[in-house]
């Protein structure tokens, strides 16, 4: 495995692993690569020593599947809260989340969908926004 240190376009930091430096690359050749905080599909390498795990025992141990499934647990009840107490505005996001920005509309929670572009229209002018975590897997989609 090897670990990168990578940026999007809106210099938003993350790391991702990769089994090696082709599966990144053809990651990135596909547009599979997307930001975490923005969605931006323009995402690189930063400059960094890159960390490869080897066979040694000082390699990181993977996340044992309790503490897994603790946070896909922690990841649906934030999912289950929104979608109960605030308000989903479908495709208008963008252009509701500006207007409770700018004072314009009801100060409230809000959810629903925007385009990668609107999202970093949004970051760009000062509007707090943030992913919603994915739906959970049914138990038919799990393996």
């Amino acid at each position: 495995m090897i670990r990168y240190a990578l940026t999007c376009d809106h210099d938003h930091a993350f790391e991702g692993w990769f089994g090696s430096s082709a599966d990144y690359d053809d990651q990135q050749a596909r547009g599979l690569l997307e930001c975490p905080l923005c969605a931006s599909k323009a995402v690189r390498k930063q400059i960094m020593a890159p960390a490869v795990a080897g066979t040694k025992r000082t390699q990181r141990e993977p996340v044992p599947a309790r503490m897994q499934a603790m946070m896909m647990e922690a990841a649906g009840r934030i999912r289950a809260h929104v979608e109960e107490n605030f308000d989903d505005v479908g495709d208008a996001f963008a252009s509701e989340a500006r207007a409770i920005h700018e004072g314009r509309a009801e100060d409230r929670g809000i959810y629903g969908q925007a385009s990668p572009k609107e999202v970093r229209d949004l970051i760009e002018d000062g509007v707090p926004v943030a992913p919603l975590p994915p739906e959970a897997p049914s138990k038919t989609e799990v393996n």
